[in-house]
């Protein structure tokens, strides 16, 4: 994501004004579990600690769906996305979406 391109969980940035709302825009992932992390995090289950194969998996979702969300949002023509929000749902076993939405939208700074 560019340093010119903001996407924040507020509904403004200070400094600057909205100059043109754009829309909702969102985008996903779908990431399925791999059998060798299932069976490290069974493990992992019996002895406890973090099953960090897992967590390497879920990072890896969010940055993909967040560098679509920036992809859909500048085709639009915004330079940001207001109230940025992930969600997680489990499709199937083994297989879970992560979606990321908000608002699209032209910022400018205030001057």
């Amino acid at each position: 994501m560019g340093e010119d391109f903001l996407v924040v969980t507020t509904e403004n940035v200070p400094g600057y004004r909205v100059k043109r709302v754009l829309g909702l825009v969102s985008a996903s992932t779908v990431r399925a579990k791999h059998i060798g992390k299932d069976i490290k995090a069974a493990f992992k289950n019996i002895i406890g600690g973090e099953i960090s194969d897992y967590t390497e998996l879920l990072a890896e979702s969010r940055e993909t769906a967040l560098r679509r969300l920036v992809d859909k949002a500048m085709k639009m023509g915004a330079n940001a996305v207001l109230g940025a929000r992930l969600s997680t749902a489990q499709l199937a076993a083994g297989a879970a979406e992560i979606l990321v939405y908000g608002t699209a939208v032209v910022l400018e700074r205030m001057e």
